[in-house]
């Protein structure tokens, strides 16, 4: 008698039990125990008749389907208070712990084909190592970049002085009004970088009164002379602080 056996590789009992429950189409949580032990041991003699190594835990599992299909065939005893539904809803199936397995292989294996398509994928990437570049590299500083000052960024920066100045003012305060002009404001402000001995200094140093009124004087006076050209404003990075200086040759308001 030839036999025509078509098999596959199976890495387990429970792979090959799942194999069969897709095959044939069975709703894992409802095995037909009688049906699926039929088609499996009949892949266990296939094996055997191509004389091929048949695994201890093949031949367990076949033993667990015919002890789970035995214990399905047993009479099952009912007290008189229950009829035949409700005694075997109480009674344990015994198909349940196979079907845990399954479910708990089935997650793990659905896992496994998961990081292997990933690992085919990175297979496709290839990478190689940082080059020396340090023979490109510029013996000579890097030149330092100076933003343009926008509007908005002393407007910002004008928000976070008064933040500052809130911060700092004390508790109690003795008011004087100071009645101070923008075209005085500005001929300080020039006289204060004229003064200095860097001829730059922080946006922060042009506000040392705490008087709301002076602060806002001498912003304006900032604004006014960003607009006639007479002062310079840098600033270095994003966010970072603003410097105020006067422009080279210009020593009074107007000139």
């Amino acid at each position: 008698m030839i036999y025509s056996v078509k098999t596959e590789a199976f890495e387990g009992p429970l792979d090959l039990l799942l194999h069969l429950i897709n095959r044939l189409e069975i709703d894992i949580y409802d095995i037909p125990v009688a049906k699926i032990t039929e088609q499996y041991l009949g892949y266990i003699h296939a094996m055997k008749e191509l004389q091929l190594d048949v695994a201890s835990e093949y031949l367990v599992m076949a033993a667990t389907l015919l002890a789970i299909k035995s214990k399905m065939l047993l009479p099952k005893y009912e007290e008189e208070s229950y009829d035949h539904e409700d005694a075997y809803d109480l009674e344990e199936d015994p198909r349940d712990e196979l079907v845990e397995k399954l479910l708990e292989y089935r997650a793990y294996k659905n896992a496994a084909s998961e990081f292997k398509e990933l690992e085919q994928d990175r297979s496709l990437v290839f990478t190689k190592p940082p080059s020396d570049l340090s023979e490109y590299a510029s013996s000579a500083e890097p030149e330092k970049l100076e933003l343009d000052v926008t509007l908005y960024d002393m407007l910002g920066a004008f928000q976070k002085l008064l933040r500052r100045k809130k911060i700092q003012k004390p508790i109690t305060a003795k008011i004087e009004r100071q009645e101070v002009s923008i075209e005085t404001r500005m001929k300080d402000i020039m006289d204060f970088l004229a003064s200095s001995a860097a001829r730059k200094v922080s946006f922060y140093d042009l506000f040392p009164l705490p008087e709301k009124q002076h602060i806002v004087v001498t912003f304006v006076s900032l604004l006014e002379l960003m607009k006639l050209r007479n002062i310079i404003v840098e600033q270095d990075t994003n966010f970072s602080e603003i410097y105020v200086a006067a422009k080279e040759g210009v020593v009074a308001v107007g000139s």
